[in-house]
This record gives C-alpha cells, sequence and structure tokens, in this order.
C-alpha cells in the first residue's frame, strides 16, 4: 500500500491532469461541436502518456507492445478526429463570431456618428495628446489614412518611445486586419515603420507604429567573441564530465583525454540536434537567430544554448513553433539514444551503476523498468553509454523547457497563453528552484539555474507584431505534452513507490 505523502502525490498529479483537461474543455466550449473535436484531439494526443504514469504510479507497468498499442491508438483517433474536424468546416465558427462583433461595432459606429461627423473635416477622427509625437507630422498623417471602418477604427492616439499607440476598435479578423494594415503601411514607408497588433492596457486590441530602428540588432562582434569564449569553455566541461563519468580527472590526466572524446561526441550530438530544430523552424518563419551562447557546467557539461531572436516574429505560431523545435528534435535523440542503449546494456556494459540511479526520473526509471524488467532489483547495473548520453541529454533539454522568461518553455508558455500567464510562470519557476535548492543543497543545479534565469533569462520575449491571434488547440496540446515530459524527466521516483515497481527491490 501507498503511504500517505505518495497517495497524496499521487492525488494531486491526477487532479492538476484532470484540471488541465477541464481547462482546455472550458476554453472551446464556446465554439460548440467544432470546438468540442479540437478538445477531443488534444486528450487524444496526451492520453497515452497520462494513461501511462497513471498505471505507473499505481504499481502497474505496461511493456514495449503495450506502449506501442497505446501510441498507435492516439495517432489513429487524432488522425479521425482531425478528419471529422475539417469536414464540419473548422473557420465557421470563427466567420460567425467576427460577422457578430462586426455587427455589434458598426452599431457602435453609427450610435456615434452624429459625433464623429462634426470632425469629418479631419482625416480621421482623432484626437492627438498636447505633447509632440515622435513620428513626424507627415508621417502621421499617412498613417492615420492606413486605417478604416472595415479594419481598425481609430479613436484616439498616444505618443509612445520612438511611435505610436493608436487605439480603436478591432473591425475583423486579427490576421486579416493585420496583413491588410501592413500591406499599407509597406506601400508608403517599405521597412521604415513596423505595425504591432497586441493587447492594450485596458484589454483592447491597439496598433502600435514603432520604426524600424527599433527592431532586435544583430550580434556584435564583442558578443560573438563571448560565444567562441563560452564553446571553447562548454568543450572542456564536456571532456571533463565525461572523464568523470569514465572515472578519471581529466585536467589530471591530460593525456587520457582520447577517451573522453566518444561520450563527449554524444553530448554535442544531443547539443547540435536542439540548436539544428530552432533553426529549420526559424528558416521557415524567415526569422534570424543569433549564435548560440552555449553555457557550462561541470556537472552535466553543458546546460544548453542561449539563443536571440534577431528579427521580429509575425505572430505567436512562430514563437511555438521555433521554440518547439529544438526541445523536440533534441528530446528525441536523446530519448533515442535511452532506449537503444537500455536495450543494448549487458552484463559485460562499459557503466555499472547502483539500481537508484534510475530512481532519479519518473520518466527513465518507467522506461528501464519496461525494458529492463527485474534486472532493476539487483544493486548494480550495467548499463551501456548511450545511456548515460541519452538521460544526460533529456535532463538538458528539460531544464531548457522550464516555463521562464527567455528558455523554451518559458517561449512555449507566452505562445501558447499569452505574456500574463508567461510573467506568472516564471515567478513560479524560480519560486519552486529557489525551493527545491533550499531543500536539496547537496544539488547545485536548481540554485545555478535559478541564477542564471534570474539575471540572464527572466525577460519575456518581445511581442510579435500580431500578438491577438492565439495559437491553435494542437500546438496547445503538443506544448501541454512537453511540459509534462519535462516534469517527468526531473522529477524523482520516491524510494518506497521505486521499490514497490521493483526499482531496487
Amino acid at each position: 500500500m501507498f503511504n500517505a505523502s505518495e497517495t497524496t502525490a499521487i492525488i494531486a498529479i491526477l487532479l492538476a491532469a484532470v484540471g488541465i483537461l477541464a481547462w482546455g474543455y472550458n476554453r472551446t466550449k464556446t465554439f460548440g461541436k467544432l470546438g468540442l473535436l479540437a478538445w477531443l484531439q488534444s486528450v487524444v494526443l496526451m492520453a497515452p502518456w497520462l494513461i501511462f504514469f497513471g498505471l505507473f504510479a499505481a504499481g502497474i507497468y505496461l511493456n514495449l507492445v503495450g506502449i506501442l498499442a497505446l501510441l498507435i491508438g492516439s495517432v489513429i483517433g487524432y488522425i479521425v478526429i482531425g478528419n471529422r474536424l475539417r469536414a464540419q468546416g473548422q473557420d465557421v465558427i470563427l466567420k460567425e463570431r467576427a460577422a457578430q462583433r462586426l455587427k455589434e461595432e458598426q452599431e457602435e459606429f453609427q450610435a456615434n456618428q452624429s459625433t464623429t461627423e462634426e470632425q469629418s473635416t479631419e482625416q480621421l477622427p482623432l484626437t492627438i495628446v498636447p505633447e509632440v509625437l515622435p513620428i513626424p507630422e507627415e508621417d502621421l498623417k499617412a498613417i492615420q489614412g492606413i486605417f478604416g471602418i472595415d479594419t481598425f477604427f481609430i479613436t484616439d492616439t498616444i505618443s509612445y518611445q520612438e511611435g505610436a499607440i493608436f487605439k480603436g476598435n478591432l473591425r475583423g479578423e486579427a490576421d486579416t486586419v493585420h496583413s491588410r494594415l501592413t500591406e499599407k503601411l509597406q506601400s508608403l514607408f517599405k521597412d521604415k515603420y513596423r505595425l504591432f497588433l497586441v493587447e492594450g492596457s485596458e484589454g483592447k486590441p491597439v496598433v502600435i507604429i514603432l520604426p524600424s530602428t527599433d527592431d532586435p540588432q544583430p550580434t556584435t562582434l564583442a558578443q560573438k567573441n563571448l560565444a567562441l569564449v563560452l564553446l571553447i569553455s562548454t568543450i572542456a566541461t564536456t571532456l571533463e564530465a565525461s572523464s568523470i563519468l569514465l572515472g578519471f580527472d581529466l585536467f589530471n590526466n591530460l593525456g587520457r583525454y582520447q577517451e573522453a572524446i566518444p561520450l563527449s561526441l554524444g553530448i554535442w550530438g544531443i547539443l547540435a540536434a536542439h540548436e539544428i530544430g530552432h533553426r529549420l523552424l526559424a528558416k521557415q518563419y524567415n526569422i534570424r537567430l543569433s549564435v548560440p551562447f552555449f553555457i557550462p557546467t561541470w556537472q552535466l557539461g553543458s546546460f544548453g544554448a542561449i539563443t536571440r531572436f534577431e528579427s521580429l516574429l509575425p505572430n505567436r505560431n512562430a514563437l511555438f513553433d521555433v521554440a518547439f523545435a529544438g526541445p523536440a528534435l533534441g528530446g528525441v535523440a536523446s530519448l533515442l539514444l535511452l532506449v537503444v542503449g537500455l536495450v543494448l546494456s549487458h552484463q559485460d556494459s562499459l557503466f555499472q551503476v547502483p539500481t537508484r540511479f534510475f530512481q532519479g526520473s519518473i520518466l527513465v526509471g518507467s522506461l528501464a523498468r519496461v525494458i529492463l524488467g527485474d534486472e532493476l532489483q539487483q544493486s548494480l547495473i550495467h548499463v551501456h553509454p548511450l545511456t548515460i548520453i541519452g538521460w544526460l541529454g533529456l535532463v538538458i533539454n528539460a531544464l531548457n523547457l522550464l516555463p521562464a522568461g527567455q528558455l523554451d518553455g518559458g517561449r512555449i508558455v507566452q505562445a501558447i497563453y499569452g505574456r500574463k500567464t508567461a510573467r506568472r510562470a516564471t515567478i513560479a519557476t524560480l519560486i519552486v528552484l529557489g525551493i527545491v535548492a533550499l531543500t536539496n543543497p547537496a544539488n547545485p543545479v536548481p540554485l545555478y539555474w535559478a541564477i542564471l534565469i534570474l539575471f540572464l533569462q527572466r525577460d519575456l520575449e518581445r511581442p510579435s507584431l500580431n500578438e491577438l491571434t492565439e495559437t491553435d488547440d494542437t500546438r496547445a496540446a503538443w506544448g501541454l505534452l512537453v511540459l509534462f515530459l519535462m516534469l517527468a524527466t526531473l522529477i524523482p521516483l520516491s524510494p518506497g513507490l521505486a521499490g514497490r515497481l521493483g526499482i531496487g527491490g
């Protein structure tokens, strides 16, 4: 039987899962049948992992056949529901809501028409604040002309940095309005100004015009030199971490550096896969990325890399896709190496690790139990080197998925849920890391990572050009899945639960 603390943890996890599904249902139920189908897609996508880890927490583990059956069933269900969703016409409900909103705003416009007629001598009904706007007068008048009652009906203009904020009423779908306004602005000024469609402080859509000189700047020569220094340092720390795993200290035995190279190459392969994932998706959106600033560490060899956006993001989908692609590709590579390593493990394998090694992660422990079976009841387990590399890769990718600031996890949360939720998630993550660091001082990684986030990565990404259009439910489901796997990688098994599951006897 489970003790009180383990029972409480299991109940908390189940309640959290039910809460996430209930939140998703409430978010989509306003769309009727189409919303329900989209929600079911998310449920089907997440179901295999929820079932697997739910059974695992209850002491029931599935073999590889059972896991494959869950995954295949999930894929089939996802495709079937997707076909029904497309058959119903996913954009019908959006068009209906847009038409209803346009009708309501047109009625509001007609009610205020008598007031605005007195201002008809002006190009648009506009209230200019007393102070001089940074945008030149002739440019401001031209910009006023791009708005209209069929796109964005402006009612007020406010000075903002080197540009201006235009308040008013959105007269259509955000994607369409932003595209039309941007085309008009570019036809007048080419690349002189940027148009942002965002949510204002009052919770209503506003348009912000800023000069292109405010765009993200390319990496300077000094920053590139810093990146090179960090790269060399990370090569050294990965070699040192590999040598420690092999049972010697590289800095005291420099002549044995060749022994550490194979493990180091495995770690670098995972780091490279992570960066390639980011850059492949960034290229699709024509987004420039900075050179990677690798973070060296003695514990893992590297904590990954910090990569800046050097161009503006078109929308939240682009932010999600670029942020998701890195840990997705790096995580898949790590998971494959882990599974292959476990399958290839035998009595003559290079590494011998204590059984409690597999208690350090719910994900790794569950996969090891499925593949190694009763071998985990021994005190020492012989494992293939790929097992170690795969686990290190999973941890590196999981740390980058923490929902904070400009980490990949923070960017994913910002893309799906918006800036307010992302800001709260950052604060919560820092608090949790602080608590973990205080309760487990023997492990310096949480404190190190909290300091890194606090000083380098705590700020959110700047808003995209179209910040109003939310990501679709499929992206939201994938985001929740990777965040769930991040927790499953970083949260350890309790000794009591691990023992009942046959990990450690």
